[in-house]
Protein backbone atom coordinates (compact mmCIF):
# COMPACT_ATOMS: atom_id res chain seq x y z
CA UNK A 1 0.00 0.00 0.00
CA UNK A 2 1.35 3.37 -0.74
CA UNK A 3 2.06 5.97 2.34
CA UNK A 4 0.80 8.74 -0.14
CA UNK A 5 -2.81 10.86 0.24
CA UNK A 6 -5.82 9.67 -2.22
CA UNK A 7 -5.26 12.68 -4.37
CA UNK A 8 -1.40 12.10 -5.03
CA UNK A 9 -1.54 8.28 -5.49
CA UNK A 10 -4.44 9.16 -8.00
CA UNK A 11 -2.29 11.29 -9.86
CA UNK A 12 0.82 9.04 -9.61
CA UNK A 13 -1.38 5.78 -10.79
CA UNK A 14 -1.52 7.78 -14.15
CA UNK A 15 2.10 9.23 -14.06
CA UNK A 16 2.69 5.33 -13.64
CA UNK A 17 2.14 4.25 -17.00
CA UNK A 18 4.33 6.78 -18.41
CA UNK A 19 7.08 5.61 -15.93
CA UNK A 20 7.26 1.86 -16.04
CA UNK A 21 7.85 2.25 -19.66
CA UNK A 22 10.89 4.27 -18.61
CA UNK A 23 11.74 2.11 -16.26
CA UNK A 24 11.88 -0.78 -18.32
CA UNK A 25 13.03 1.19 -21.80
CA UNK A 26 15.55 -1.23 -23.28
CA UNK A 27 15.27 -4.10 -20.83
CA UNK A 28 15.54 -6.56 -23.30
CA UNK A 29 15.60 -6.22 -26.80
CA UNK A 30 14.57 -8.07 -30.12
CA UNK A 31 14.77 -11.03 -30.71
CA UNK A 32 14.45 -11.61 -26.55
CA UNK A 33 17.52 -13.66 -26.15
CA UNK A 34 20.51 -13.57 -24.02
CA UNK A 35 22.14 -14.60 -26.73
CA UNK A 36 21.43 -11.55 -29.14
CA UNK A 37 24.80 -9.09 -29.54
CA UNK A 38 22.22 -6.07 -28.96
CA UNK A 39 21.45 -7.65 -25.56
CA UNK A 40 25.06 -8.14 -24.43
CA UNK A 41 25.65 -4.44 -23.27
CA UNK A 42 22.32 -4.10 -20.92
CA UNK A 43 20.34 -0.86 -19.51
CA UNK A 44 21.73 2.91 -21.29
CA UNK A 45 19.12 5.28 -19.60
CA UNK A 46 19.72 5.95 -15.72
CA UNK A 47 22.40 4.34 -14.42
CA UNK A 48 23.71 5.46 -11.31
CA UNK A 49 26.70 3.67 -10.57
CA UNK A 50 28.62 3.46 -7.62
CA UNK A 51 31.10 7.07 -6.88
CA UNK A 52 34.63 5.38 -7.06
CA UNK A 53 32.92 3.63 -10.48
CA UNK A 54 31.85 6.74 -11.51
CA UNK A 55 34.99 8.82 -11.23
CA UNK A 56 36.75 6.58 -13.50
CA UNK A 57 34.50 8.42 -16.52
CA UNK A 58 32.34 7.03 -18.51
CA UNK A 59 28.77 6.98 -16.26
CA UNK A 60 27.56 9.27 -13.52
CA UNK A 61 26.63 8.63 -9.98
CA UNK A 62 23.87 11.13 -9.15
CA UNK A 63 20.96 12.43 -10.71
CA UNK A 64 20.01 16.50 -10.14
CA UNK A 65 16.26 17.36 -10.95
CA UNK A 66 15.06 21.17 -10.49
CA UNK A 67 11.70 23.12 -11.00
CA UNK A 68 9.50 25.53 -10.11
CA UNK A 69 6.63 24.66 -7.47
CA UNK A 70 3.63 26.48 -6.68
CA UNK A 71 2.34 25.55 -3.24
CA UNK A 72 -1.21 26.01 -1.74
CA UNK A 73 -0.68 26.82 1.85
CA UNK A 74 1.42 26.72 4.34
CA UNK A 75 0.82 23.23 5.08
CA UNK A 76 0.68 21.44 1.69
CA UNK A 77 3.24 18.58 0.83
CA UNK A 78 4.82 16.62 -1.30
CA UNK A 79 5.68 13.15 -2.27
CA UNK A 80 8.32 11.88 -3.65
CA UNK A 81 8.87 8.57 -5.58
CA UNK A 82 12.42 6.95 -6.44
CA UNK A 83 11.88 4.53 -8.91
CA UNK A 84 14.78 2.20 -10.03
CA UNK A 85 15.46 -1.21 -11.10
CA UNK A 86 18.12 -3.54 -9.46
CA UNK A 87 19.76 -6.15 -11.01
CA UNK A 88 19.91 -9.23 -9.77
CA UNK A 89 22.71 -11.72 -11.10
CA UNK A 90 20.97 -14.96 -11.99
CA UNK A 91 23.36 -17.86 -12.40
CA UNK A 92 22.46 -21.45 -13.65
CA UNK A 93 23.00 -25.27 -12.24
CA UNK A 94 22.48 -28.18 -12.85
CA UNK A 95 22.05 -31.80 -11.15
CA UNK A 96 25.86 -33.02 -11.04
CA UNK A 97 26.82 -36.71 -11.46
CA UNK A 98 28.14 -37.25 -8.50
CA UNK A 99 25.14 -35.43 -6.28
CA UNK A 100 25.17 -31.51 -5.39
CA UNK A 101 25.00 -28.98 -8.56
CA UNK A 102 27.19 -27.59 -10.89
CA UNK A 103 27.14 -24.02 -12.98
CA UNK A 104 26.40 -24.91 -16.63
CA UNK A 105 25.87 -21.99 -19.22
CA UNK A 106 22.56 -23.30 -20.62
CA UNK A 107 19.90 -25.88 -19.26
CA UNK A 108 17.58 -27.56 -21.70
CA UNK A 109 13.98 -27.83 -20.25
CA UNK A 110 10.81 -28.86 -22.82
CA UNK A 111 9.55 -25.43 -22.87
CA UNK A 112 12.62 -22.97 -22.46
CA UNK A 113 16.37 -22.71 -22.05
CA UNK A 114 17.68 -21.06 -18.85
CA UNK A 115 21.08 -19.18 -19.38
CA UNK A 116 22.25 -16.67 -17.14
CA UNK A 117 21.17 -13.32 -17.30
CA UNK A 118 20.66 -9.90 -15.09
CA UNK A 119 17.10 -9.71 -13.60
CA UNK A 120 15.94 -6.71 -13.03
CA UNK A 121 14.30 -6.02 -9.58
CA UNK A 122 11.49 -2.81 -9.12
CA UNK A 123 12.51 -0.96 -6.01
CA UNK A 124 11.08 2.51 -4.46
CA UNK A 125 11.96 4.81 -2.12
CA UNK A 126 8.78 7.01 -0.56
CA UNK A 127 9.00 10.52 1.22
CA UNK A 128 5.81 12.35 2.01
CA UNK A 129 7.68 15.67 3.22
CA UNK A 130 5.89 19.04 4.19
CA UNK A 131 7.09 22.06 1.74
CA UNK A 132 7.36 24.46 4.86
CA UNK A 133 10.31 21.99 5.99
CA UNK A 134 12.01 21.89 2.50
CA UNK A 135 13.74 25.10 2.78
CA UNK A 136 17.01 26.21 4.59
CA UNK A 137 18.74 22.74 5.10
CA UNK A 138 15.78 21.05 3.60
CA UNK A 139 15.71 16.71 3.65
CA UNK A 140 18.50 14.67 3.69
CA UNK A 141 17.01 10.67 3.34
CA UNK A 142 19.69 8.30 2.90
CA UNK A 143 18.35 4.32 2.34
CA UNK A 144 20.19 1.00 2.22
CA UNK A 145 19.34 -2.06 0.17
CA UNK A 146 20.87 -5.17 1.57
CA UNK A 147 22.82 -7.53 -0.20
CA UNK A 148 20.36 -10.83 -0.70
CA UNK A 149 20.67 -14.48 -1.96
CA UNK A 150 18.36 -17.44 -2.74
CA UNK A 151 18.09 -20.20 -4.82
CA UNK A 152 15.08 -21.70 -7.05
CA UNK A 153 14.86 -25.68 -8.23
CA UNK A 154 14.18 -26.11 -11.84
CA UNK A 155 11.99 -29.22 -11.92
CA UNK A 156 10.76 -31.03 -14.93
CA UNK A 157 8.44 -34.24 -14.51
CA UNK A 158 8.58 -33.75 -11.00
CA UNK A 159 12.36 -34.47 -10.97
CA UNK A 160 14.75 -31.66 -10.13
CA UNK A 161 17.59 -31.14 -12.74
CA UNK A 162 18.92 -28.37 -12.08
CA UNK A 163 18.31 -24.92 -9.73
CA UNK A 164 18.56 -21.44 -10.62
CA UNK A 165 21.10 -18.98 -8.38
CA UNK A 166 20.07 -15.31 -7.34
CA UNK A 167 21.67 -12.87 -5.52
CA UNK A 168 21.36 -8.94 -5.06
CA UNK A 169 24.40 -7.16 -4.05
CA UNK A 170 23.96 -4.42 -1.01
CA UNK A 171 22.68 -0.30 -2.31
CA UNK A 172 23.55 2.43 -0.93
CA UNK A 173 21.77 5.42 -1.64
CA UNK A 174 20.98 9.21 -0.77
CA UNK A 175 17.47 11.43 -1.67
CA UNK A 176 18.39 15.59 -0.73
CA UNK A 177 15.28 17.71 -1.00
CA UNK A 178 15.64 21.14 -0.69
CA UNK A 179 13.79 24.74 -1.69
CA UNK A 180 14.18 28.22 -1.86
CA UNK A 181 11.70 30.65 -2.18
CA UNK A 182 11.61 32.95 -5.18
CA UNK A 183 11.27 36.88 -5.55
CA UNK A 184 8.68 38.31 -6.91
CA UNK A 185 4.70 38.71 -6.47
CA UNK A 186 3.97 35.33 -7.14
CA UNK A 187 4.73 32.59 -4.54
CA UNK A 188 6.88 30.32 -5.66
CA UNK A 189 9.66 27.68 -5.05
CA UNK A 190 12.25 26.36 -6.72
CA UNK A 191 12.64 22.68 -5.52
CA UNK A 192 15.89 20.53 -6.17
CA UNK A 193 15.95 16.83 -5.96
CA UNK A 194 19.29 14.91 -5.77
CA UNK A 195 19.39 11.31 -6.08
CA UNK A 196 22.60 9.91 -5.43
CA UNK A 197 24.54 6.94 -5.52
CA UNK A 198 26.55 6.65 -2.31
CA UNK A 199 27.58 2.81 -2.20
CA UNK A 200 31.18 2.77 -1.10
CA UNK A 201 32.12 -0.37 -3.36
CA UNK A 202 35.61 0.29 -4.53
CA UNK A 203 35.95 -1.11 -7.71
CA UNK A 204 38.90 -3.87 -8.14
CA UNK A 205 41.76 -3.04 -11.25
CA UNK A 206 40.06 -3.73 -14.62
CA UNK A 207 36.57 -3.85 -12.94
CA UNK A 208 33.92 -3.33 -16.07
CA UNK A 209 30.76 -2.00 -16.26
CA UNK A 210 29.20 -5.78 -15.51
CA UNK A 211 30.47 -5.80 -12.26
CA UNK A 212 29.26 -2.18 -11.15
CA UNK A 213 25.54 -2.95 -12.56
CA UNK A 214 24.69 -4.99 -9.38
CA UNK A 215 25.69 -2.19 -7.27
CA UNK A 216 24.15 0.27 -9.46
CA UNK A 217 20.51 2.23 -9.58
CA UNK A 218 19.65 1.25 -12.87
CA UNK A 219 16.66 3.65 -15.05
CA UNK A 220 16.63 5.44 -11.69
CA UNK A 221 13.47 8.43 -12.30
CA UNK A 222 11.41 10.51 -9.90
CA UNK A 223 7.74 10.85 -9.58
CA UNK A 224 6.87 14.17 -7.88
CA UNK A 225 3.29 15.18 -6.18
CA UNK A 226 1.41 18.14 -4.37
CA UNK A 227 -1.13 17.39 -2.71
CA UNK A 228 -3.02 20.56 -3.42
CA UNK A 229 -0.22 22.77 -5.38
CA UNK A 230 1.00 22.49 -8.82
CA UNK A 231 4.19 22.37 -10.86
CA UNK A 232 5.11 24.89 -13.83
CA UNK A 233 6.54 23.28 -16.86
CA UNK A 234 9.92 23.26 -17.09
CA UNK A 235 9.62 23.00 -21.31
CA UNK A 236 6.92 25.71 -21.46
CA UNK A 237 6.62 27.95 -18.49
CA UNK A 238 4.68 31.11 -18.28
CA UNK A 239 6.36 34.13 -19.04
CA UNK A 240 6.35 35.39 -15.38
CA UNK A 241 8.76 32.45 -14.55
CA UNK A 242 10.50 32.30 -17.63
CA UNK A 243 14.25 33.38 -16.19
CA UNK A 244 13.53 31.32 -12.63
CA UNK A 245 13.23 28.58 -14.97
CA UNK A 246 16.16 29.42 -17.31
CA UNK A 247 18.26 28.80 -13.97
CA UNK A 248 16.99 25.61 -13.04
CA UNK A 249 19.75 23.00 -13.37
CA UNK A 250 18.73 19.65 -14.42
CA UNK A 251 21.43 16.96 -14.44
CA UNK A 252 21.08 13.42 -16.23
CA UNK A 253 17.40 14.22 -15.80
CA UNK A 254 14.43 15.87 -17.26
CA UNK A 255 11.40 16.98 -15.50
CA UNK A 256 7.83 16.89 -17.51
CA UNK A 257 4.28 17.17 -16.15
CA UNK A 258 2.70 14.35 -16.00
CA UNK A 259 -0.43 14.76 -14.14
CA UNK A 260 -3.97 13.40 -15.34
CA UNK A 261 -5.96 15.23 -17.92
CA UNK A 262 -3.65 18.09 -18.18
CA UNK A 263 -2.92 18.81 -14.58
CA UNK A 264 -0.12 19.80 -12.72
CA UNK A 265 0.30 18.20 -9.91
CA UNK A 266 1.91 15.53 -10.66
CA UNK A 267 5.52 15.56 -12.50
CA UNK A 268 8.34 12.93 -13.78
CA UNK A 269 11.67 13.26 -14.25
CA UNK A 270 13.02 10.84 -16.47
CA UNK A 271 16.48 10.19 -17.78
CA UNK A 272 14.96 10.27 -21.42
CA UNK A 273 13.28 13.32 -22.66
CA UNK A 274 9.86 13.61 -22.83
CA UNK A 275 7.22 16.02 -23.67
CA UNK A 276 5.08 17.46 -21.09
CA UNK A 277 1.48 15.19 -21.13
CA UNK A 278 3.10 12.01 -22.23
CA UNK A 279 1.38 8.87 -23.30
CA UNK A 280 1.03 5.04 -23.92
CA UNK A 281 -0.64 5.02 -27.24
CA UNK A 282 -3.95 3.38 -26.69
CA UNK A 283 -3.43 0.97 -29.81
CA UNK A 284 -0.25 -0.72 -27.31
CA UNK A 285 -1.36 -3.79 -26.06
CA UNK A 286 1.97 -4.48 -23.71
CA UNK A 287 5.63 -3.28 -23.55
CA UNK A 288 7.84 -4.83 -25.76
CA UNK A 289 10.55 -3.08 -23.97
CA UNK A 290 12.47 -2.41 -27.78
CA UNK A 291 13.71 1.06 -27.66
CA UNK A 292 11.15 3.42 -30.42
CA UNK A 293 9.40 0.43 -30.21
CA UNK A 294 6.81 0.16 -33.36
CA UNK A 295 4.51 -2.69 -31.65
CA UNK A 296 3.19 -3.50 -35.31
CA UNK A 297 6.36 -4.89 -36.68
CA UNK A 298 7.73 -6.28 -33.32
CA UNK A 299 4.56 -7.97 -32.99
CA UNK A 300 4.77 -10.07 -36.14
CA UNK A 301 8.61 -10.46 -36.41
CA UNK A 302 8.03 -11.98 -32.62
CA UNK A 303 5.74 -14.06 -33.68
CA UNK A 304 7.60 -15.68 -37.03
CA UNK A 305 10.54 -16.55 -34.42
CA UNK A 306 11.30 -20.09 -34.76
CA UNK A 307 9.99 -22.61 -31.52
CA UNK A 308 14.30 -22.92 -30.77
CA UNK A 309 14.25 -18.87 -30.56
CA UNK A 310 11.20 -18.72 -28.58
CA UNK A 311 12.32 -21.34 -25.91
CA UNK A 312 15.81 -19.48 -25.22
CA UNK A 313 13.60 -15.81 -25.12
CA UNK A 314 11.37 -17.77 -21.88
CA UNK A 315 14.55 -18.55 -20.58
CA UNK A 316 16.02 -15.59 -20.63
CA UNK A 317 13.69 -13.67 -18.53
CA UNK A 318 10.03 -13.92 -17.03
CA UNK A 319 9.15 -10.53 -19.16
CA UNK A 320 10.42 -11.70 -22.52
CA UNK A 321 8.42 -14.39 -22.08
CA UNK A 322 5.08 -12.39 -21.90
CA UNK A 323 6.31 -10.64 -24.61
CA UNK A 324 6.55 -14.34 -26.80
CA UNK A 325 2.95 -15.22 -25.17
CA UNK A 326 1.52 -11.74 -25.93
CA UNK A 327 2.48 -11.47 -29.75
CA UNK A 328 1.57 -15.95 -30.01
CA UNK A 329 -2.47 -14.47 -28.79
CA UNK A 330 -2.66 -11.14 -30.48
CA UNK A 331 -5.81 -11.60 -32.47
CA UNK A 332 -5.68 -10.39 -36.41
CA UNK A 333 -8.42 -7.62 -35.35
CA UNK A 334 -6.08 -6.37 -32.73
CA UNK A 335 -3.11 -6.39 -34.83
CA UNK A 336 -5.40 -4.51 -37.34
CA UNK A 337 -5.39 -1.59 -34.78
CA UNK A 338 -1.60 -1.04 -34.30
CA UNK A 339 -1.57 -0.25 -38.23
CA UNK A 340 -0.85 3.30 -39.30
CA UNK A 341 -2.57 5.10 -36.82
CA UNK A 342 -2.88 8.72 -37.41
CA UNK A 343 -3.34 11.53 -34.74
CA UNK A 344 -2.80 15.09 -35.36
CA UNK A 345 -5.72 15.13 -38.08
CA UNK A 346 -8.04 13.95 -35.28
CA UNK A 347 -7.03 16.76 -32.93
CA UNK A 348 -7.75 19.00 -36.11
CA UNK A 349 -11.19 17.54 -37.21
CA UNK A 350 -12.62 16.29 -34.04
CA UNK A 351 -12.31 12.57 -35.27
CA UNK A 352 -11.07 10.15 -32.83
CA UNK A 353 -13.41 7.11 -32.65
CA UNK A 354 -12.97 3.63 -34.64
CA UNK A 355 -14.45 3.55 -37.58
CA UNK A 356 -14.75 7.06 -38.62
CA UNK A 357 -13.81 8.54 -42.22
CA UNK A 358 -10.54 9.97 -41.86
CA UNK A 359 -9.78 13.48 -43.01
CA UNK A 360 -8.52 13.15 -46.91
CA UNK A 361 -9.44 9.63 -47.79
CA UNK A 362 -8.29 9.35 -51.52
CA UNK A 363 -9.99 6.64 -52.45
CA UNK A 364 -13.37 8.43 -51.48
CA UNK A 365 -12.20 11.83 -53.30
CA UNK A 366 -14.01 11.54 -56.96
CA UNK A 367 -11.11 14.52 -57.87
CA UNK A 368 -8.64 12.09 -57.72
CA UNK A 369 -8.52 8.50 -59.92
CA UNK A 370 -4.81 7.07 -59.31
CA UNK A 371 -5.37 5.13 -62.96
CA UNK A 372 -6.46 7.69 -64.84
CA UNK A 373 -4.88 11.19 -63.67
CA UNK A 374 -2.03 12.45 -65.93
CA UNK A 375 0.65 14.94 -64.90
CA UNK A 376 2.94 16.96 -67.38
CA UNK A 377 6.30 16.07 -67.93
CA UNK A 378 8.51 18.12 -70.53
CA UNK A 379 5.25 18.76 -72.46
CA UNK A 380 3.68 15.42 -72.49
CA UNK A 381 1.00 13.55 -70.18
CA UNK A 382 2.23 10.83 -68.57
CA UNK A 383 -0.04 8.39 -66.56
CA UNK A 384 -0.89 4.38 -65.88
CA UNK A 385 0.77 2.97 -68.78
CA UNK A 386 3.61 5.78 -70.08
CA UNK A 387 7.43 4.55 -70.08
CA UNK A 388 9.61 7.07 -68.66
CA UNK A 389 13.48 7.00 -67.80
CA UNK A 390 14.40 7.29 -64.42
CA UNK A 391 16.49 10.36 -63.10
CA UNK A 392 16.43 10.49 -59.35
CA UNK A 393 17.19 13.92 -57.82
CA UNK A 394 20.55 13.65 -55.66
CA UNK A 395 19.17 16.38 -53.67
CA UNK A 396 15.94 13.97 -51.77
CA UNK A 397 16.40 10.41 -52.43
CA UNK A 398 18.17 7.55 -51.14
CA UNK A 399 21.02 5.18 -52.64
CA UNK A 400 18.80 2.27 -53.46
CA UNK A 401 17.07 4.67 -56.31
CA UNK A 402 19.91 6.04 -57.30
CA UNK A 403 21.29 2.91 -58.61
CA UNK A 404 18.38 2.90 -60.80
CA UNK A 405 19.59 5.87 -63.17
CA UNK A 406 18.78 5.93 -66.29
CA UNK A 407 16.45 2.45 -66.58
CA UNK A 408 13.26 2.25 -67.56
CA UNK A 409 10.20 2.12 -65.88
CA UNK A 410 5.99 1.82 -66.33
CA UNK A 411 4.66 4.04 -64.42
CA UNK A 412 1.46 2.46 -63.06
CA UNK A 413 -0.25 5.02 -60.86
CA UNK A 414 -0.13 9.15 -60.10
CA UNK A 415 -0.70 9.43 -56.37
CA UNK A 416 -1.28 12.97 -54.76
CA UNK A 417 -0.57 13.68 -51.13
CA UNK A 418 -2.20 15.84 -48.59
CA UNK A 419 0.64 18.50 -49.17
CA UNK A 420 -0.15 18.83 -53.06
CA UNK A 421 2.63 17.30 -54.51
CA UNK A 422 2.99 14.42 -57.25
CA UNK A 423 4.13 11.32 -56.88
CA UNK A 424 4.58 8.25 -60.07
CA UNK A 425 4.50 4.52 -58.41
CA UNK A 426 6.85 2.57 -61.11
CA UNK A 427 7.53 -0.57 -61.83
CA UNK A 428 11.02 -0.85 -63.73
CA UNK A 429 11.35 -2.67 -66.76
CA UNK A 430 13.48 -6.01 -66.61
CA UNK A 431 12.36 -6.27 -62.72
CA UNK A 432 12.02 -10.67 -62.31
CA UNK A 433 9.46 -9.58 -59.15
CA UNK A 434 7.42 -6.69 -61.44
CA UNK A 435 5.18 -8.92 -61.74
CA UNK A 436 4.55 -9.78 -57.82
CA UNK A 437 4.96 -6.08 -56.59
CA UNK A 438 2.18 -5.18 -59.10
CA UNK A 439 0.34 -7.89 -57.15
CA UNK A 440 1.04 -6.57 -54.16
CA UNK A 441 0.86 -2.91 -54.95
CA UNK A 442 4.29 -2.16 -54.40
CA UNK A 443 5.93 -0.02 -56.40
CA UNK A 444 9.26 2.59 -56.60
CA UNK A 445 8.03 5.86 -56.10
CA UNK A 446 9.15 9.48 -57.90
CA UNK A 447 8.35 12.67 -58.54
CA UNK A 448 7.74 14.14 -62.24
CA UNK A 449 11.07 15.98 -62.15
CA UNK A 450 12.66 12.79 -61.42
CA UNK A 451 11.54 11.27 -64.61
CA UNK A 452 11.89 11.83 -68.71
CA UNK A 453 9.12 10.76 -70.79
CA UNK A 454 10.12 7.50 -73.13
CA UNK A 455 8.72 6.85 -76.95
CA UNK A 456 9.97 3.80 -78.46
CA UNK A 457 11.82 0.56 -77.17
CA UNK A 458 13.74 1.11 -73.50
CA UNK A 459 16.97 2.06 -73.99
CA UNK A 460 20.31 0.31 -73.58
CA UNK A 461 21.46 1.06 -70.06
CA UNK A 462 25.63 0.43 -69.75
CA UNK A 463 26.84 -1.28 -67.13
Amino acid sequence: MSAFPSGIEQGFATARQIADAVLLEGYVLYPYRASAAKNRLRWQFGVLVPPEYGARGGEHSHQRTECLLEPRGDDDRLAVELRFLRAQRRTVEQTAAIGGFEPVERLELADRVLVPWDEGVEEKVELLLEVKELTGQGVMRPFRLPATAALELVRENGTAIGRLARRREQVDGLLRVTAEELPGPFRALRLTVVVENTSDWTPPRGADREEALPRSLVSAHLLLGLEHGSFLSVTDPPEWARPAVEKCRNEHTWPVLAGPDGGRRVLLSSPIILEDHPQIAPESLGTLYDATEIDEILALRTAALTDQEKREARGTDERAGAVIDLAESMPPEVLERLHGAVRGLREVTGGSAAGEQPWWDPGNDPHVDPEQDRVMVDGTPVGAGSRVVLRPGRRRTDAQDLFLHGRSAVVEAVLHDVDGSVHLAVTVDDDPGADLWRAQGRFRYFQPDEVTPLDGPAPVVEP
